[in-house]
């Protein structure tokens, strides 16, 4: 099973598109919009889930990093 959360590669502006579920719920540019987003969707102990493989899947650059390269 693939991890239900993704946060896309960083945009050339900054900041990741954040999907759940595959469906996009939003652009974040730190890791308090990312935990906004997750308790949106329903997930109110998101913050024990950002570091979570299981959970969150970091595509393209290390996790918590939202510059763009």
């Amino acid at each position: 099973m693939s991890a239900p959360v993704v946060a896309h590669p960083p945009q050339g502006s900054g900041g990741r598109r954040v999907t759940v579920g595959g469906q996009i719920v939003g652009l974040a540019h730190n890791d308090t919009d990312f935990l906004e987003f997750l308790r949106g969707a329903g997930r109110p102990d998101a913050e024990g889930l950002l570091d979570d493989p299981s959970w969150v899947l970091w595509r393209g650059r290390r996790a918590h990093s939202y510059e763009a390269a």
